[in-house]
């Protein structure tokens, strides 16, 4: 197979990011075949890989790190929350150096050529309060109100940097009530009333 013609492949998917699983599967070729062919246009600078058996197109516009959680947790769910979460709605203005989710499977990282993603554990009766961003991207976020919670939720496991936010900006639309709402679902008693004196503490800073 002429290595170029996989760029068919490639565009007939018609997305920025793809895997050598699907790229084998479309194409009918082997993986290791495929591989071949991928590092072809690699090395020409058409394509790069962002992880193990995970593709991108170089010059795609709509290329962005969250684009590749799906790939990158295919059997898991998880979704965008605290601090990443807390900038994409423009509440906190710093940019994140990693781009953290939230899980319930176990705690760990992972560091890609695109960025580096941050899994946190949350307990599975506390695994809500997210939909897909902007009703219709290609990833899950927890909304505003529950990112915060989740962040405080966090820092009650002696995890600091997500006890401590730079400067706050709250739109109208954020509701304090609903946060509380979030906190009452806690079912550890000790979590939960660190977690409520803690975004009461943060409500007196936003008056």
């Amino acid at each position: 197979m002429p290595r170029q013609s996989m760029l068919v492949f490639i565009k007939k998917l018609n997305r920025p990011i793809f895997t050598t699983y699907e790229l084998s599967s479309i194409s009918g070729k082997s993986s290791s075949c495929v591989t071949q062919a991928l590092n072809f246009l690699e090395r020409q600078g058409l394509i790069f890989k962002i992880y193990h058996g995970i593709w991108a197109q170089t010059q795609d516009f709509r290329l962005s790190p969250y684009s590749a959680i799906s790939f990158l947790f295919p059997h898991q769910r998880v979704y965008v929350s605290f601090l990443s979460a807390l900038h994409l709605y423009g509440i906190i203005e710093q940019i994140p150096q990693i781009i953290t989710l939230a899980s319930t499977g176990h705690t760990k990282k992972i560091q890609t050529k695109i960025a580096t993603f941050s899994l946190h554990r949350i307990a599975p009766s506390f695994f809500d309060g997210f939909n897909w961003y902007k009703g219709e991207g290609s990833f899950l976020i927890a909304e505003p109100e529950k990112a915060l919670v989740d962040c405080l939720y966090l820092s009650a496991y002696k995890k600091k940097q997500f006890g401590y936010f730079p400067e706050l900006h709250f739109p109208k639309s954020f509701s304090f009530r609903k946060a509380k709402n979030w906190v009452k679902k806690i079912k550890n008693s000790k979590i939960a009333t660190y977690v409520e004196k803690k975004l009461e503490e943060t409500l007196r800073m936003d008056k």
